[in-house]
């Protein structure tokens, strides 16, 4: 039997070699950023494509600030993008795996099927002691199943270990919440994994970031928590915005009122068209789902109607715009500004505006979209509808325009000379974001959700964005 008094621990690799394991949104931003934190980093992917496209420079994706960021990257010769997983099981340390966990066909589960494969193909090439490290948002209970799924396929058994290190990135602003995030969270089975993983952010933790460090379970729950608590929060100002609608009540001045509450707070009090995108609607949606499996549905049962209010809100955007086109909207030319489900983003995965373009043209409007980055992914999900490539194109002899993702392009846009170009100034506003007294003084009529006609503008949108999309409403 082997005296602990003589057992050494593992050793530490003080600045460990990093791999990235897929490409996308996560994969490529944290490689990028860690490449330029001063890591050798090796992102890899199967999509030959992407590999290529990321070596020679190019962003697949719209994210601002990381096209220059790569190119740095790439010309220090610390990062670089491969298809070969044979290599990244020589090359790496630490492994992050960055696979996405969309929704399941036909469930509201989350589809584990990348991120199983990821970790296996990973796994059964390493051969000795190295990191596993989770951040794709996944069902409680993840870790503990991959911890024994990679001792089992590892030459190196039980010398491969895992953690769970969660991202909490906001789409428009991911290199800056990469460099310089709020917090970061370590799940961790060990001390030695705690260690390295404390490595592979030294420079973070350097800059006095807060982590937490905490058992495996808990670090998986952390991400769906602050996505449903975000979610929450969101659609009860639009519930609240259901109720203005039945009273003449006025959600934006509701709002403004709750701000002032140190306990509420204003941060995602802002009324509108809802979240989406591809993390907080499938993520609530699993997270509901994994609760029934664990047989504590009743206490997350309150996410089905969050759901359900965010995508009323659609419906009722709709409505607003029907009403200003008189009722019907056959042969009624629609505006429809915006399709990427935030601005600073060409991100329509779960997209607000894109659904309900999508609902304008199937009662018979001619819906004419305008994006200033999402419009080529937007016509892939839905050809059918019309995409031009200025704001002046997408207004011009329009019944209805309407607002739809709050770019800054169309929040600077000035009414009078917009107003030359529709058929008639009629303005439905689905994100707040416009200023209502200067267009109904230049003769629009202007409605917004929960809000009652009329009523002038309410002083609480500040510039900055959250994750999902929501202009953060302050205090007036």
């Amino acid at each position: 039997m082997t005296d602990p008094s003589t057992t050494t621990a593992p050793p530490i690799v003080e600045h460990p070699r990093l791999t990235v394991i897929g490409t996308g949104y996560l994969g490529a931003t944290h490689a990028v950023c860690m490449a330029a934190l001063g890591f050798d980093v090796l992102g890899v992917d199967v999509d030959e494509n992407k590999v290529a496209s990321l070596n020679a420079g190019v962003v697949p994706f719209f994210e601002p600030g990381l096209p220059e960021k790569l190119g740095e990257t790439l010309a220090t010769g610390r990062l670089r993008f491969s298809t070969d997983f044979d290599e990244a099981a020589r090359f790496g340390d630490v492994h992050f795996v960055c696979v996405g966990t969309p929704q399941a066909a036909g469930s509201t589960a989350a589809d584990m099927r990348f991120v199983d494969s990821a970790f296996t193909e990973l796994a059964k090439r390493i051969d000795r002691k190295a990191l596993l490290v989770g951040k794709s948002t996944v069902p409680i209970g993840t870790a503990e199943r991959l911890t024994e799924l990679i001792a089992k396929v590892s030459p190196a058994g039980r010398e491969l270990e895992l953690a769970w290190n969660p991202e909490f990135l906001r789409e428009g602003f991911a290199v800056q919440d990469t460099l310089h995030p709020d917090r970061l969270v370590f799940g961790v089975a060990s001390k030695w994994a705690e260690q390295q993983l404390g490595a592979a952010f030294r420079p973070i933790l350097e800059n006095g970031t807060p982590h937490i460090v905490a058992d495996l379970q808990t670090s998986e729950l952390v991400k769906v928590a602050a996505n449903s608590f975000l979610a929450t929060k969101i659609s009860y100002i639009n519930a609240m915005a259901e109720v203005c609608e039945a009273t003449g009540a006025d959600v934006n001045l509701l709002a403004s009122a709750l701000a002032y509450d140190s306990r509420i707070g204003g941060r995602f009090l802002k009324p509108g068209l809802g979240f989406g995108g591809g993390c907080l609607p499938k993520d609530i949606r699993a997270f509901a789902h994994r609760a029934e499996e664990l047989g504590v549905g009743q206490a997350v049962a309150f996410l089905h109607e969050v759901d359900d209010i965010n995508n009323r809100r659609r419906l009722r955007t709709v409505d607003l715009i029907r009403e200003l086109a008189g009722g019907d909207l056959a042969g009624q030319r629609v505006a429809a500004l915006g399709a990427a489900f935030k601005p600073n983003s060409d991100d329509v995965r779960d997209a607000p505006a894109l659904d309900v373009a999508r609902m304008l043209y199937l009662e018979g409007a001619i819906v004419t979209v305008y994006d200033p980055e999402a419009n080529k992914n937007a016509h892939s999900s839905y050809p059918d509808l019309i995409y031009v490539d200025s704001l002046e194109a997408a207004v011009e002899d329009a019944d209805v325009v309407a607002l739809l993702t709050e770019w800054q392009e169309f929040r600077d846009a000035d009414p009078a000379y917009l107003g030359e170009l529709v058929a008639r100034r009629n303005l439905v506003d689905g994100r707040h974001a416009m200023d209502a007294d200067d267009y109904r003084a230049k003769g629009w009529e202007y409605r917004a959700l929960g809000r009652p006609a009329g009523r002038g503008t309410v002083a609480l949108v500040s510039d900055a964005r959250d994750e999902v999309g929501q202009p953060a409403a302050l205090p007036a």
